[in-house]
């Protein structure tokens, strides 16, 4: 039993010390180690609640962006109402100057051929004043006319100043005489 010998006091020793150190360090990095799974721990914690706020701050963006497009859709809709009714306020007063234009040209003629109408009106007025001839036979209803005298003869009425048409004034009788029941 000798051949193991037991160890001598100071190895003893040596191997208590070496132990103990041993222990302090095992103590040590434990501590260590806890305190750096405390810190990760911390990190993540910190980690989970920032990605919350991020989450959070995230949501709110979106909510606020989807927010704004649809105020802006709404606006963009009301502008097209907008431009559709001026649209159509645009035409309806396109055709009302169409239909004044026309009445103004009709009007411009009336006033063009006054100086006819005015002597017409009068020959008129005077032929009421005198009344009808009485006693006279079919010759005297239609004697031929002598000079300074008017035939109303539509021939003779064309070939008056006043009232000679212009191949504009043809045109605008044409269209005056399709648009007259409709606009005046």
């Amino acid at each position: 039993m000798n051949a193991m010998s037991l160890p001598s006091p100071v190895q003893i020793k040596e191997a208590n010390a070496h132990l103990a150190a041993v222990h302090r360090r095992v103590s040590e990095l434990e501590r260590r180690l806890e305190a750096a799974e405390n810190t990760v721990r911390e990190q993540a914690e910190s980690l989970i609640r920032k990605d919350e706020q991020l989450r959070a701050a995230t949501q709110e963006i979106r909510e606020a962006k989807e927010r704004e497009i649809s105020f802006l859709h709404e606006k963009l809709c009301k502008s097209e109402e907008t431009i559709q009714r001026f649209q159509n306020l645009v035409k309806e007063k396109d055709a009302l100057i169409g239909q004044l234009r026309h009445r103004c040209r009709l009007l411009d003629n009336i006033c063009k051929s006054r100086p006819l109408l005015d002597n017409m009106l009068a020959h008129m007025a005077e032929a009421e004043r005198l009344g009808p001839v009485a006693g006279l036979g079919e010759a005297a209803r239609s004697p031929p006319l002598a000079d300074g005298e008017i035939n109303c003869s539509p021939e003779r009425m064309a070939n008056h100043r006043d009232f000679s048409l212009s191949e504009d004034d043809m045109d605008e009788q044409d269209l005056e005489e399709t648009m007259f029941g409709t606009t005046v």
